[in-house]
C-alpha cells in the first residue's frame, strides 16, 4: 500500500492520540501504586491534570494497538463527538488489515481552564509521536504530527475520567500571525 494513501488517516490518528495524551495526562491511574491500566479511585487523593491526561492516553494507545473498537469508545462520554471520529479511524484501519502500534503523545503545554471534582477542561498543545502501521507486508512509519491546540473536556464517569469533547483552539503563532498582519488605520 503506498503510504501516501495513508497519510489523512494517519493525521487523523494522531489528531486522536494527542487527545488520548491529554486525557490520559488528566485521568491516568496512579503510577506510584504500579498500576498503569486500571481506574484511578476517586478517593486515592489528588491527581494532577497532566497525570489524567497522560493514563488516558496511553489507554487510547493500548486500545489502538489491540484494535479494540469497545475499549476505545470507553474512553469517551456517551454521544462523544471525538469519540464517535476515533472510533471510525479505528475501523478505517482495521478494514485495511492495519493496527496502530507505538503511538504516543507529546504535550508541548497544558493549561488548565476549569477543574471541578467531576469536569475537567483543559487546553493543550500537543502533537503525535511514534507510532507505526503493523499488519501489511511491512511496517510503516507514520509520519510525526504537527502541534495543534486544542480544547479538550473531560468528565468523571464514577471513578474514570473520560473525554467528552474536544475542540481546536487557535494556537499562540497563529493568533500573532493573525493580528500582527492586520493594518492599522
Amino acid at each position: 500500500m503506498d503510504p501516501r494513501r495513508l497519510l489523512p488517516v494517519l493525521t487523523a490518528v494522531a489528531c486522536a492520540c494527542v487527545v488520548a495524551t491529554l486525557v490520559v495526562r488528566v485521568g491516568g491511574p496512579d503510577r506510584a501504586a504500579g498500576d498503569d491500566d486500571g481506574p484511578r479511585p476517586a478517593t486515592a487523593g489528588v491527581v494532577s491534570p497532566a497525570e489524567i491526561l497522560a493514563g488516558w492516553d496511553r489507554r487510547r494507545s493500548s486500545a489502538w494497538a489491540a484494535g479494540d473498537a469497545a475499549a476505545l469508545r470507553g474512553l469517551y462520554a456517551a454521544g462523544s463527538r471525538a469519540g464517535a471520529v476515533d472510533v471510525r479511524h479505528l475501523r478505517a484501519w482495521q478494514r485495511r488489515g492495519l493496527t496502530v502500534e507505538g503511538m504516543a503523545t507529546q504535550v508541548l503545554a497544558l493549561e488548565v481552564v476549569e477543574r471541578t471534582p467531576d469536569r475537567l477542561a483543559l487546553v493543550v498543545t500537543d502533537r503525535v509521536v511514534g507510532g507505526r502501521a503493523v499488519g501489511g507486508a511491512s511496517p510503516v512509519v507514520l509520519p510525526v504530527d504537527r502541534p495543534s491546540t486544542r480544547m479538550v473536556e473531560l468528565v468523571r464517569v464514577g471513578d474514570r475520567w473520560v473525554v467528552e469533547e474536544v475542540s481546536a483552539q487557535d494556537s499562540a503563532a497563529e493568533t500573532t500571525s493573525r493580528t500582527s498582519s492586520s493594518s492599522k488605520s
